[in-house]
């Protein structure tokens, strides 16, 4: 996403999270369970587990559902075994696309996101056919009119690599992801609250995309984020909706 439809973007992808809370919730279950059985049930000694309950904390799941998910992980209670599996294709205009899933079953899984692709206009590509075209990184980006001097100062000081301003006014900050957990704790002892914050895959260069070839990417995406499997979706169109 460039700078100047970073904020619609980001309305609209908050929009669209709002809408499917309960997917939300399945998705950071799954996300939980894998962290954990990766790296332990102690979230002081696993980051990704640490940011996976925080992400829970903030959609609102219980705090029992979350320590349920991390002894289901770590053997004290029996439950299905997930896997992580990425995939990456092109979408309308030959914009790219990188999905992260978890499933218990490969085999419905890239036939689910096979389909998807070829119905909507897309194709799966093999690994490592767009990945190239991605960071992956730690990413905050921050609301239109906040100061950006601040964000600066206290992103660079706490380890981040870039702070890019946006035509609309948003202020990104990038850092490297082992850096993510000391920067947005900086920025939470400086008050300083991000409307995005998240280890991503960020896009090196876009693709604009209007009027129909817009809608068809957004129903493209739509629909692939809406498949059970998907954790996690990246691409590189900006969308002019």
């Amino acid at each position: 996403m460039a700078g100047h439809s970073k904020w619609a973007n980001i309305q609209h992808r908050k929009g669209r999270q709002d809408e499917k809370r309960g997917k939300i919730w399945t998705r950071l279950i799954r996300e939980i369970i894998v962290a954990a059985r990766q790296g332990g049930g102690d979230p002081k000694d696993n980051p990704r587990l640490r940011l996976a309950m925080d992400k829970a904390r903030a959609a609102n799941m219980p705090a029992d559902t979350v320590k349920k998910n991390i002894d289901k992980a770590t053997g004290n209670l029996e439950g299905v075994s997930y896997e992580e599996v990425r995939y990456e294709g092109y979408g309308i205009g030959g914009a790219a696309v990188i999905l992260d899933c978890m499933t218990d079953n490969r085999v419905r899984t890239v036939a689910e996101v096979r389909h998807a692709f070829s119905k909507y206009g897309g194709n799966l590509g093999t690994e490592g056919s767009v990945a190239f075209q991605f960071r992956h990184c730690g990413q905050f980006l921050f609301a239109p009119g906040t100061d950006e001097d601040k964000v600066m100062e206290v992103a660079l000081e706490a380890g981040a690599e870039d702070v890019i301003s946006g035509d609309d006014g948003v202020v990104e900050v990038v850092c490297a992801p082992a850096e993510f957990e000391a920067v947005q704790q900086a920025f939470e002892k400086a008050g300083l609250v991000p409307e995005v914050a998240e280890v991503t895959m960020r896009p090196e260069n876009t693709i604009e995309l209007s009027g129909d070839d817009a809608q068809r990417m957004q129903k493209l995406l739509d629909v692939i984020e809406d498949l059970d499997d998907v954790q996690q979706l990246y691409h590189n169109a900006e969308l002019d909706l």
